[in-house]
């Protein structure tokens, strides 16, 4: 990287696209810590619009109005990054923030200004939402193919910097062959994420829709789905693996929905719970999903 790259990065943005594990929340801290508080500044709010690469199009209105309202009576904890536009600033990081303040009534915000590469505000859009915030299944999908093509790495890769199971981001990216109506219907909550994924595997397109309408019409679960999608009339892009199992299969549905949710192995035996992990990190990762970050 050349020296006006790094100027142009900071010490953090640098480290983290050049470290093996992707860890945006290290990399705001550290922009952070090496400003200067002279070069903290405040930004009026209405000078501010979205990261144009902003993955996240839905916020929690529940969450941003507490938000809101711990904003009121400490302030706010953080600067946001910005960007300089040629119309006032563009968010870098800190896009909750800055709904949150305007609901707290605020007029300005602490910000720190830096300057990024079109390229460098989406891979910091994406990982800032993909490890802080519950992006549905289709906008974390999208997330992860942008990272992937951007950064020019294989999902192994990917999964490895990011802390997933491979496996994980093969089957959320699967989701973005999808037809329009059945992603819309994910986004919507009316497909649960192990039902998308056996629909991702087969090849015609106007079949998934019509398995898709099927699935909440007739409140069909994820094995009766995987029974269908395993008759030889049905065309498939990657063979649907069932594991048969000898064990009561009451749970089985529910081992799939928290394999996708926490990006690795569940199994459910004699009434307890196995989660696999391989490592700190993916521990840390699976520990963060589940709102418990305090085990050490």
């Amino acid at each position: 990287m050349d020296t006006s790259k790094r100027r142009a990065l900071g010490k953090g943005l640098e480290e983290l696209f050049n470290n093996e594990q992707l860890d945006f929340s290290k990399m705001e801290k550290e922009i952070v810590e090496s400003t200067p508080k002279e070069e903290i500044v405040e930004v009026n709010l209405d000078e501010l619009r979205s990261n144009p690469y902003q993955p996240r199009k839905v916020f929690d209105e529940e969450k941003l109005n507490e938000l809101a309202n711990s904003i009121k009576e400490f302030g706010v904890f953080q600067p946001i990054i910005v960007k300089k536009s040629i119309k006032g600033y563009e968010i870098i990081a800190g896009e909750r923030r800055v709904k949150a303040s305007r609901i707290a009534g605020l007029t300005t915000i602490p910000a720190i200004v830096r300057d990024f590469t079109d390229n460098e505000m989406m891979e910091i859009a994406l990982l800032e939402n993909l490890q802080r915030e519950d992006l549905n299944a289709i906008e974390e999908a999208t997330a992860y193919k942008k990272l992937l093509d951007t950064l020019s790495l294989t999902q192994e890769e990917l999964a490895k910097r990011l802390g997933k199971s491979r496996s994980h981001i093969t089957n959320m990216v699967g989701l973005l062959n999808l037809p329009e109506s059945v992603k819309t219907m994910i986004e919507d909550g009316k497909l649960t994420m192990s039902h998308a994924r056996v629909l991702s595997k087969m090849e015609d397109k106007g079949q998934v829709e019509e398995l898709a309408n099927k699935i909440i019409n007739e409140n069909m679960n994820v094995r009766d789905l995987e029974d269908i999608s395993s008759t030889s009339n049905i065309a498939k892009t990657h063979t649907v693996k069932r594991v048969s199992k000898s064990y009561n299969n009451e749970y089985s549905a529910l081992e799939d929905d928290l394999s996708d949710k926490l990006g690795t192995r569940v199994k459910f035996k004699k009434n307890k719970i196995e989660i696999n992990f391989n490592n700190t990190n993916d521990l840390n990762r699976i520990l963060d999903i589940m709102n418990y970050s305090n085990w050490r």
